[in-house]
Protein backbone atom coordinates (compact mmCIF):
# COMPACT_ATOMS: atom_id res chain seq x y z
CA UNK A 1 0.00 0.00 0.00
CA UNK A 2 1.61 3.42 -0.85
CA UNK A 3 2.20 5.51 2.00
CA UNK A 4 0.38 9.34 1.74
CA UNK A 5 2.45 11.84 0.36
CA UNK A 6 2.91 14.34 2.98
CA UNK A 7 6.03 16.00 2.46
CA UNK A 8 4.60 19.03 0.34
CA UNK A 9 6.80 21.84 -1.00
CA UNK A 10 3.99 24.48 0.45
CA UNK A 11 3.89 22.22 3.85
CA UNK A 12 8.20 22.18 4.29
CA UNK A 13 8.41 25.99 3.61
CA UNK A 14 6.12 26.52 6.45
CA UNK A 15 8.41 24.27 8.40
CA UNK A 16 11.31 25.99 7.13
CA UNK A 17 10.21 29.17 8.41
CA UNK A 18 8.87 27.62 11.45
CA UNK A 19 12.77 26.18 12.11
CA UNK A 20 14.06 29.85 11.21
CA UNK A 21 12.02 31.31 14.15
CA UNK A 22 12.90 28.45 16.49
CA UNK A 23 16.60 28.72 16.15
CA UNK A 24 17.15 32.24 17.41
CA UNK A 25 18.50 32.26 20.41
CA UNK A 26 17.24 32.95 23.09
CA UNK A 27 17.14 36.12 25.55
CA UNK A 28 19.13 37.88 23.00
CA UNK A 29 22.21 36.00 22.71
CA UNK A 30 24.06 34.79 19.83
CA UNK A 31 23.83 31.84 17.92
CA UNK A 32 25.97 29.08 19.49
CA UNK A 33 26.37 30.75 22.54
CA UNK A 34 24.92 29.58 25.64
CA UNK A 35 21.12 31.65 25.93
CA UNK A 36 19.48 33.43 28.97
CA UNK A 37 20.93 35.93 31.40
CA UNK A 38 23.83 35.82 33.50
CA UNK A 39 23.46 32.13 36.01
CA UNK A 40 20.24 31.72 34.19
CA UNK A 41 19.09 28.05 34.17
CA UNK A 42 18.77 27.26 30.33
CA UNK A 43 20.95 26.04 27.73
CA UNK A 44 20.32 26.39 24.11
CA UNK A 45 17.18 24.10 23.53
CA UNK A 46 17.21 21.29 20.65
CA UNK A 47 14.90 21.79 17.53
CA UNK A 48 14.41 18.99 16.12
CA UNK A 49 13.53 20.80 13.00
CA UNK A 50 16.24 23.14 12.81
CA UNK A 51 18.56 19.90 14.00
CA UNK A 52 17.54 17.38 11.37
CA UNK A 53 17.86 20.45 8.09
CA UNK A 54 20.90 21.65 10.05
CA UNK A 55 23.52 18.83 8.80
CA UNK A 56 26.48 20.78 9.14
CA UNK A 57 25.36 22.14 12.75
CA UNK A 58 26.52 25.06 11.84
CA UNK A 59 23.14 26.89 13.40
CA UNK A 60 22.48 28.76 9.94
CA UNK A 61 20.99 27.01 6.83
CA UNK A 62 22.79 27.03 3.76
CA UNK A 63 21.17 26.74 0.30
CA UNK A 64 22.55 23.23 -0.37
CA UNK A 65 20.66 22.37 3.32
CA UNK A 66 17.48 23.54 2.03
CA UNK A 67 16.94 22.11 -0.94
CA UNK A 68 17.22 18.88 0.98
CA UNK A 69 15.04 20.05 3.79
CA UNK A 70 12.21 17.66 2.27
CA UNK A 71 14.60 14.73 2.74
CA UNK A 72 15.67 15.68 6.01
CA UNK A 73 12.47 15.76 7.66
CA UNK A 74 11.61 12.44 6.77
CA UNK A 75 14.48 11.45 9.53
CA UNK A 76 12.21 12.65 12.46
CA UNK A 77 9.29 10.45 11.50
CA UNK A 78 10.26 8.07 14.21
CA UNK A 79 7.16 5.99 13.85
CA UNK A 80 7.23 5.81 10.11
CA UNK A 81 3.37 7.07 9.88
CA UNK A 82 4.46 9.38 7.42
CA UNK A 83 3.80 13.05 9.40
CA UNK A 84 5.14 14.55 12.16
CA UNK A 85 3.70 14.39 15.67
CA UNK A 86 4.17 16.85 18.58
CA UNK A 87 6.19 14.16 20.68
CA UNK A 88 8.81 14.28 17.24
CA UNK A 89 8.61 17.95 17.06
CA UNK A 90 9.23 18.68 20.93
CA UNK A 91 12.37 20.63 21.58
CA UNK A 92 14.70 18.92 23.87
CA UNK A 93 16.66 21.17 26.11
CA UNK A 94 20.30 20.34 25.99
CA UNK A 95 22.98 21.14 29.09
CA UNK A 96 24.63 24.51 28.79
CA UNK A 97 27.15 25.69 26.21
CA UNK A 98 30.33 26.36 27.16
CA UNK A 99 33.89 25.27 27.63
CA UNK A 100 33.47 21.45 28.02
CA UNK A 101 29.82 21.34 27.48
CA UNK A 102 28.50 18.55 25.31
CA UNK A 103 27.26 20.68 22.39
CA UNK A 104 28.67 22.69 19.81
CA UNK A 105 28.01 25.40 17.65
CA UNK A 106 24.18 25.29 16.58
CA UNK A 107 22.95 22.92 19.60
CA UNK A 108 25.00 19.90 17.43
CA UNK A 109 26.42 16.88 19.53
CA UNK A 110 30.14 16.87 19.77
CA UNK A 111 31.76 13.56 18.51
CA UNK A 112 31.57 11.15 20.61
CA UNK A 113 29.16 12.63 22.93
CA UNK A 114 25.79 11.21 23.70
CA UNK A 115 22.87 13.85 22.71
CA UNK A 116 19.79 13.73 25.51
CA UNK A 117 17.36 11.26 25.78
CA UNK A 118 13.96 12.06 26.53
CA UNK A 119 11.83 9.49 28.82
CA UNK A 120 8.32 9.18 28.66
CA UNK A 121 5.34 6.96 30.76
CA UNK A 122 1.56 7.49 30.16
CA UNK A 123 -1.08 8.49 32.81
CA UNK A 124 -1.98 5.62 34.68
CA UNK A 125 -5.67 6.03 36.10
CA UNK A 126 -6.03 4.27 39.35
CA UNK A 127 -9.69 4.02 39.36
CA UNK A 128 -12.43 4.10 36.70
CA UNK A 129 -13.49 7.90 37.15
CA UNK A 130 -9.91 8.82 36.71
CA UNK A 131 -10.02 6.82 33.79
CA UNK A 132 -13.11 9.06 32.18
CA UNK A 133 -11.24 12.06 33.31
CA UNK A 134 -8.43 11.29 31.09
CA UNK A 135 -10.83 10.69 28.78
CA UNK A 136 -12.74 13.62 28.68
CA UNK A 137 -9.51 15.67 28.87
CA UNK A 138 -8.64 13.90 25.59
CA UNK A 139 -12.04 14.79 24.13
CA UNK A 140 -12.20 18.38 25.23
CA UNK A 141 -8.84 18.94 23.49
CA UNK A 142 -10.03 17.02 19.81
CA UNK A 143 -13.56 18.97 19.98
CA UNK A 144 -12.54 22.52 21.50
CA UNK A 145 -8.83 22.68 20.11
CA UNK A 146 -5.87 22.86 22.44
CA UNK A 147 -6.60 26.93 23.02
CA UNK A 148 -2.98 26.70 24.83
CA UNK A 149 -3.92 24.16 27.15
CA UNK A 150 -1.03 22.62 29.12
CA UNK A 151 0.61 19.58 27.51
CA UNK A 152 -0.46 15.95 28.89
CA UNK A 153 3.04 16.21 30.76
CA UNK A 154 3.00 19.38 32.27
CA UNK A 155 -1.05 18.90 33.09
CA UNK A 156 0.43 15.52 34.97
CA UNK A 157 3.26 17.21 36.98
CA UNK A 158 0.14 19.82 37.83
CA UNK A 159 -1.28 16.92 39.21
CA UNK A 160 1.41 15.12 40.96
CA UNK A 161 2.71 18.25 42.84
CA UNK A 162 -0.66 19.45 44.14
CA UNK A 163 -1.48 15.78 45.78
CA UNK A 164 1.99 15.84 46.70
CA UNK A 165 1.74 18.57 49.08
CA UNK A 166 -1.92 18.08 50.14
CA UNK A 167 -3.22 21.00 48.46
CA UNK A 168 -5.96 21.91 50.03
CA UNK A 169 -6.92 25.60 48.41
CA UNK A 170 -4.84 26.17 44.63
CA UNK A 171 -4.64 29.27 43.00
CA UNK A 172 -4.89 29.51 38.75
CA UNK A 173 -4.25 32.49 36.93
CA UNK A 174 -5.62 31.88 33.30
CA UNK A 175 -8.42 29.23 33.25
CA UNK A 176 -8.73 28.80 29.52
CA UNK A 177 -11.00 25.84 28.98
CA UNK A 178 -9.98 24.07 32.11
CA UNK A 179 -7.44 21.41 31.39
CA UNK A 180 -5.41 22.49 33.62
CA UNK A 181 -8.20 22.76 36.11
CA UNK A 182 -8.97 19.22 35.58
CA UNK A 183 -5.97 17.95 35.97
CA UNK A 184 -5.70 19.76 39.25
CA UNK A 185 -9.08 18.51 40.24
CA UNK A 186 -7.73 14.95 39.74
CA UNK A 187 -5.74 15.63 43.14
CA UNK A 188 -8.28 17.71 44.72
CA UNK A 189 -10.14 14.49 44.50
CA UNK A 190 -7.72 12.72 46.84
CA UNK A 191 -6.43 16.16 48.99
CA UNK A 192 -10.51 17.06 49.30
CA UNK A 193 -8.92 21.06 48.28
CA UNK A 194 -10.85 23.81 46.06
CA UNK A 195 -9.19 25.36 42.79
CA UNK A 196 -9.90 28.73 42.39
CA UNK A 197 -9.11 30.03 39.15
CA UNK A 198 -9.13 32.96 37.23
CA UNK A 199 -9.61 34.14 33.36
CA UNK A 200 -10.35 37.18 31.48
CA UNK A 201 -12.30 35.66 28.41
CA UNK A 202 -16.08 35.46 29.64
CA UNK A 203 -16.24 32.98 26.54
CA UNK A 204 -13.65 30.52 27.73
CA UNK A 205 -15.13 31.10 31.78
CA UNK A 206 -17.81 29.51 30.80
CA UNK A 207 -16.61 26.76 28.56
CA UNK A 208 -14.40 25.97 31.46
CA UNK A 209 -17.70 26.18 33.97
CA UNK A 210 -19.03 23.14 31.59
CA UNK A 211 -16.12 21.39 31.29
CA UNK A 212 -15.67 21.18 35.15
CA UNK A 213 -19.48 20.20 35.49
CA UNK A 214 -18.90 17.60 33.04
CA UNK A 215 -15.70 16.28 35.01
CA UNK A 216 -17.46 15.93 38.24
CA UNK A 217 -15.74 18.60 39.83
CA UNK A 218 -17.31 22.02 39.85
CA UNK A 219 -18.56 21.95 43.14
CA UNK A 220 -14.71 21.97 43.89
CA UNK A 221 -13.40 24.91 41.62
CA UNK A 222 -14.83 28.52 41.28
CA UNK A 223 -14.28 30.61 38.21
CA UNK A 224 -13.47 34.12 38.97
CA UNK A 225 -14.05 35.86 35.51
CA UNK A 226 -11.93 39.61 35.46
CA UNK A 227 -8.58 40.93 34.98
CA UNK A 228 -6.47 38.68 37.37
CA UNK A 229 -4.17 41.02 37.91
CA UNK A 230 -7.56 43.34 39.67
CA UNK A 231 -9.24 40.31 40.99
CA UNK A 232 -6.51 38.20 43.25
CA UNK A 233 -6.55 41.89 44.97
CA UNK A 234 -9.48 39.77 46.81
CA UNK A 235 -7.77 36.16 47.76
CA UNK A 236 -6.67 35.33 51.50
CA UNK A 237 -4.42 32.67 52.41
CA UNK A 238 -3.14 30.34 53.29
CA UNK A 239 -2.47 29.53 49.76
CA UNK A 240 -1.44 25.67 49.37
CA UNK A 241 -0.16 26.34 45.00
CA UNK A 242 -0.12 28.64 42.56
CA UNK A 243 -0.56 28.25 39.26
CA UNK A 244 0.14 30.76 36.60
CA UNK A 245 -0.59 30.26 32.87
CA UNK A 246 -1.26 33.47 31.74
CA UNK A 247 0.25 37.19 30.43
CA UNK A 248 3.75 36.53 30.42
CA UNK A 249 4.96 40.34 31.39
CA UNK A 250 2.23 40.08 33.77
CA UNK A 251 4.14 36.94 35.93
CA UNK A 252 6.60 38.75 38.12
CA UNK A 253 2.81 41.04 39.39
CA UNK A 254 1.00 37.90 40.06
CA UNK A 255 3.95 36.35 41.78
CA UNK A 256 4.54 39.94 43.96
CA UNK A 257 0.85 39.58 44.94
CA UNK A 258 0.64 35.78 46.03
CA UNK A 259 3.33 35.05 47.16
CA UNK A 260 2.48 37.12 50.95
CA UNK A 261 -0.82 34.39 50.50
CA UNK A 262 1.37 31.13 49.83
CA UNK A 263 2.12 28.81 53.48
CA UNK A 264 5.75 28.16 53.75
CA UNK A 265 6.00 24.92 52.10
CA UNK A 266 3.63 25.87 49.19
CA UNK A 267 4.26 26.05 45.20
CA UNK A 268 4.42 28.94 42.96
CA UNK A 269 4.72 27.49 39.47
CA UNK A 270 4.75 29.00 36.24
CA UNK A 271 3.79 27.84 33.07
CA UNK A 272 5.63 28.13 29.59
CA UNK A 273 9.66 28.94 31.35
CA UNK A 274 11.06 28.24 28.50
CA UNK A 275 14.07 30.01 26.87
CA UNK A 276 11.63 31.65 23.80
CA UNK A 277 8.81 32.53 26.58
CA UNK A 278 10.16 33.38 29.74
CA UNK A 279 10.07 36.68 31.34
CA UNK A 280 13.30 37.50 32.37
CA UNK A 281 12.33 39.09 35.39
CA UNK A 282 9.90 36.75 36.98
CA UNK A 283 13.47 34.55 36.59
CA UNK A 284 15.01 36.87 38.78
CA UNK A 285 12.74 37.32 41.14
CA UNK A 286 11.75 33.33 41.91
CA UNK A 287 15.71 32.39 41.62
CA UNK A 288 17.09 35.31 43.45
CA UNK A 289 15.12 35.44 46.20
CA UNK A 290 16.78 33.40 49.60
CA UNK A 291 13.69 32.54 51.06
CA UNK A 292 12.52 30.73 47.65
CA UNK A 293 14.07 27.35 46.22
CA UNK A 294 13.34 27.19 42.11
CA UNK A 295 13.60 23.78 40.18
CA UNK A 296 12.98 23.80 36.66
CA UNK A 297 11.09 21.21 34.38
CA UNK A 298 12.17 21.54 30.84
CA UNK A 299 9.86 18.92 29.12
CA UNK A 300 6.73 20.20 26.98
CA UNK A 301 5.96 23.48 27.73
CA UNK A 302 8.02 24.07 30.45
CA UNK A 303 7.19 24.77 34.06
CA UNK A 304 8.91 26.32 36.92
CA UNK A 305 8.76 24.89 40.45
CA UNK A 306 9.43 27.28 43.47
CA UNK A 307 9.08 26.17 46.57
CA UNK A 308 8.23 28.96 49.86
CA UNK A 309 10.89 28.11 52.43
CA UNK A 310 9.74 30.30 54.63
Amino acid sequence: MTRPRVWQTGMATWILAAAAGLAQPPFGGKQGERGGPPGGPFGLPRIPVMTALDANGDGELSADEIGKAAEALKKLDKDGDGKLSRDELRPQFAPPLGPGGSFGPGGAAKPGVRAPVTIESSAQPKDEAEKKLLQLIDDINHKQGRMLNVPAQDGRMLRLLAEAVGAKTVVEIGTSNGISGIWLGMALRKTGGKLITHEIDPQRAALARENFAAAGIADRVTVVEGDAHETVAKLKGPIDVVFIDADKEGYLDYLNKLLPLVRPGGLILAHNINPRMANPAYLKAITTNPELETLFYTEAGGLSITLKKR
